[in-house]
């Protein structure tokens, strides 16, 4: 008697589960994250809405797992030479041309459409629910956030910024305007205006 092949369950799961993702990421895109529904989640992937509580307890967490995995399949397909995939800041030994070159690749993650629905979703709902804020801070902003830490620590120690500098403090220098921005649209976010900041962090805005 030939024998009966079973169904693969972990390549199902993992094929609704990337159908989740796609469904999250879709409808937070053309519908927005209010009317955005577990409901219509599930309807939009194909599968039981009993299959998503299986393994997310809300709305955000779907949203925030999908756009960790976006990320991460936008790293790997960038090739092994992006920094995001070598989870690193370059070192070139210039720190103002490395700074420079990852807040500009930031500003275009931020404007790609497929990134800002869903990143806008997930802050305004870190804002509204405390215990997902925590989530959302561990898990999809401090990975990032330490990179330019680490990168400034290199430099430190190579006389680049003085060994007095709170690298925390320093980062937050350019990554937290360019934030703002982005967030509240007070003035167009371009690379000029990435590179401005990574200039006056380095270097402040008192006379040379």
């Amino acid at each position: 008697m030939p024998e009966k092949n079973t169904p693969d369950s972990n390549r199902r799961s993992e094929r609704s589960r990337r159908a989740i993702y796609d469904a999250a990421l879709a409808l937070v895109a053309e519908v927005g994250y209010p009317k955005t529904t577990i409901e219509g989640i599930a309807a939009r992937a194909g599968v039981g809405k009993q299959t998503i509580y299986r393994w997310w307890s809300s709305k955000a967490e779907v949203l925030m797992e999908a756009f960790i995995d976006l990320g991460a399949q936008a790293a790997e397909a960038a090739g092994a030479g992006d920094w995001a995939k070598n989870d690193s800041i370059p070192d070139t030994g210039d720190v103002e041309a490395d700074l420079k070159t990852v807040l500009r690749a930031t500003v275009d993650e931020l404007l790609d459409p497929r990134y800002e629905a869903p990143a806008r979703a997930l802050a305004a709902e870190g804002l509204a629910d405390p215990s997902f804020g925590e989530d959302f801070v561990g898990r999809l902003l401090m990975p990032s956030l330490d990179l330019y830490v680490r990168r400034l620590r290199a430099a430190q120690d190579a006389g680049q910024v003085r060994a007095d500098v709170d690298p925390y403090i320093a980062r937050d220098l350019f990554v937290s305007p360019l934030a703002q921005r982005w967030l509240q649209g007070t003035g167009p976010l371009t690379h000029a205006y990435a590179d401005t900041l990574v200039e006056y962090a380095l270097y402040g805005i008192a006379p040379r």
